[in-house]
């Protein structure tokens, strides 16, 4: 998180509470995983996921990480009738985790937890997808993004997670993997004639990447 906790705090505090089935599945996950209970996205992102979904009317969303469920089950409040999601996670034990939350939730029949790989699972899927957002391992971002984005419909977009990387990228004194691909990732969006993109300092910061008109 880059931004200042009494400020992160303050915008929770003035966001709808998350319903009685998300903050049980936050503490559960805190519970259970201890401090990976981190890389879940939270009320104030999982609101602001919500609203997304609602505004754009996105009825077909593909998510890569599911960690424990927290964004799927967020998301799947908004969507439209007839609406779905497929959640991409390659971790068995996150998955397991996940199902559970999910089908304790009232979007059960709406969540569809797909184990593996994700581009692999990609692949797979015929799509076409009104919205992608990709919260997994960073290393792979880039090649999340050139899978799904000719997956996209006519009025899809894709959101990143974790772009700003608690300020690491901005420094070049972190060296690891995951900082120099979101590094590269972030200036490859930016100088993309095939989309245009927004970078927003919300929680540990988010992009949001629309297809430019022909340019896929």
């Amino acid at each position: 998180m880059i931004t200042d906790p009494d400020i992160e705090r303050y915008a929770e505090l003035h966001t709808t509470p998350q319903a009685q089935h998300l903050a049980t599945a936050a503490d559960q996950t805190r519970e259970q995983l201890g401090g990976r209970a981190g890389m879940m996205v939270g009320p104030l992102e999982g609101g602001f996921l919500a609203a997304l979904v609602a505004l754009s009317g996105a009825a077909s969303i593909l998510e890569i990480g599911t960690f424990t469920g927290y964004s799927a089950i967020t998301m799947a409040a908004a969507l439209p009738p007839g609406g779905r999601i497929t959640t991409c996670e390659v971790s068995q034990e996150h998955a397991t985790i996940a199902q559970a939350h999910i089908d304790a939730s009232p979007y059960r029949d709406l969540i569809d937890v797909r184990l593996g790989p994700a581009v692999t699972t990609i692949a797979g899927l015929d799509g076409p997808f009104d919205m992608v957002f990709i919260d997994a391992d960073k290393s792979s971002y880039d090649a999340y993004y050139e899978a799904t984005l000719p997956k996209l419909s006519e009025r899809g977009f894709i959101v990143f997670d974790n772009v700003l990387w608690s300020g690491r990228v901005l420094t070049d004194e972190a060296d690891d993997a995951d900082t120099a691909a979101l590094r590269v990732l972030n200036d490859k969006l930016r100088d993309d004639p095939r989309v245009e993109v927004v970078m927003l300092p919300i929680r540990d910061g988010v992009s949001i990447v629309r297809p430019r008109p022909g340019g896929r």
